[in-house]
Formats: C-alpha cells, sequence, structure tokens
C-alpha cells in the first residue's frame, strides 16, 4: 500500500489547511479539483509548488510528479479576464459577437438567450478543433493505430480543446451531470483516441476533471459578462 500524502494547502496569507491523500493524482487537474472540494474552493484556481530546491520559492506546479509528501502547495485564483470584443459580419445578422477573454472564451450570439439552441444529443458530437490541432491529433492517431503511443497535448493545443468543447456544450446547457461529463470526455477519447489515459477510468478521467473545470469557469464567466447561463 502506497504511503499516505500530507499536503500543507496555503489558501491566503493568513488561512491554511491540511490536506490528507491516499495517493498522488495522476494530473494537476484531478489535484485542482480534489484541493477545491476538500478546501470548499470556488472558482477557477490555479496552484504552485514550494521548490526546496530554490529556496522555497513558489513555482507553477504543471505536474504532480513534483508532488512529495509533506510538499506546501499555494492556491492562486484565476486572473480576472480582460474582453475585446469584435463585431463578426453575417449575411444573416450583423449583431453577432465573438468575446474573447485571456482564458480563450470564445462566443458567437446575436443575444445571450440564444447560447442554447439544441437538446442534448444521445451521443455528443466533438467539433473540428483548430487546424494546427486538428493536423497534430491526425498524426496522434495514426502513431496511436500503429504502436499504441499516446499523445500529450501542448498548453495550446489543450487550451484550444478545451475550448471548443466548451463552446459545444453550452450550445445544449451550462450545467451538466456527471454523466454528461462522462459523455464528453469519453467522445473525445473514441474519436482521438491517442488522449486515452490507460492509467484512469474509461481512459478518459482526467479530461473529464479537465471539461469539469473548464465548463465551471466558462459559466462563471458568462455570468461576470452579464450573459445568460441558465
Amino acid at each position: 500500500m502506497a504511503n499516505p500524502i500530507r499536503l500543507l494547502i496555503l489558501l491566503s496569507d493568513n488561512s491554511s489547511e491540511r490536506m490528507d491523500l491516499s495517493r498522488v493524482p495522476d494530473t494537476v487537474e484531478e489535484l485542482i479539483e480534489q484541493v477545491k472540494e476538500s478546501c470548499k474552493v470556488a472558482g477557477g484556481i490555479r496552484l504552485q509548488y514550494k521548490d526546496v530546491d530554490f529556496g522555497g520559492t513558489f513555482v507553477n506546479l504543471n505536474s504532480t510528479s513534483m508532488i512529495k509528501d509533506l510538499t506546501t502547495i499555494k492556491v492562486i485564483p484565476s486572473a480576472t479576464e480582460t474582453l475585446i470584443l469584435e463585431f463578426v459580419e453575417s449575411d444573416l445578422d450583423t449583431s453577432s459577437i465573438s468575446t474573447h477573454t485571456d482564458d480563450t472564451v470564445i462566443l458567437s450570439s446575436s443575444s445571450s438567450e440564444k447560447l442554447r439552441t439544441e437538446p442534448w444529443p444521445k451521443e455528443f458530437n466533438i467539433p473540428q478543433f483548430s487546424f494546427e490541432t486538428e493536423g497534430q491529433l491526425e498524426k496522434g492517431n495514426a502513431e496511436y493505430t500503429k504502436d499504441q503511443t499516446r499523445l500529450t497535448p501542448t498548453s495550446k493545443m489543450l487550451s484550444d480543446i478545451l475550448e471548443r468543447l466548451a463552446e459545444k456544450i453550452f450550445s445544449y446547457k451550462a450545467y451538466l451531470s456527471d454523466a454528461d461529463l462522462s459523455d464528453v470526455a469519453e467522445a473525445l477519447t473514441r474519436k482521438h483516441p491517442c488522449l486515452r489515459q490507460p492509467d484512469s477510468f474509461n481512459e478518459s478521467y482526467g479530461w473529464k476533471l479537465r471539461l469539469k473545470t473548464k465548463v465551471s469557469n466558462y459559466r462563471t464567466q458568462l455570468k461576470s459578462h452579464g450573459l445568460a447561463s441558465e
């Protein structure tokens, strides 16, 4: 049996919590969800860890391989997004707007009430990603078919995938059940097997956690900008 992992979670300058884990999570996203649940943290966050090799400086946590017993973790709230509004010409509706933020939220709608226009599908259809992402996925899927090599997405690629999925999800509804999140994650790894995670539940649990965080942040951003999210 693996030894338990004891973490000190710094929530602010004068607030901290102890968190005990049975094992180190496989992904940073999974750890974030556990921190949010254990410490009752809401909204988007990122994590830093105290790096003893650099005199105790807090460093951005990009891999859970850096997590050891008695590691100190600092919770950093997501920065407030800066909006850039661009009017998009359309033959049907010239009032459509694309909304961009630092968290790459993109909306195209003539009004907030038109965010959701379709019923939730029996089988979730994975949208088209950017040209660059699709090219990497095509190559990755070919490699996976050949020798089961899995693709590790870059941060840019990961952002594109989650952003496009969030847009598609919000064309159906803003609040997803656990089963809905599983549907989307499994549909993603079914269409792009190079993204499968063999050590996780249904080979897609890590994607499910990423989607849960992304959808929550996306919904919060819509509300903060006065757009309907019900």
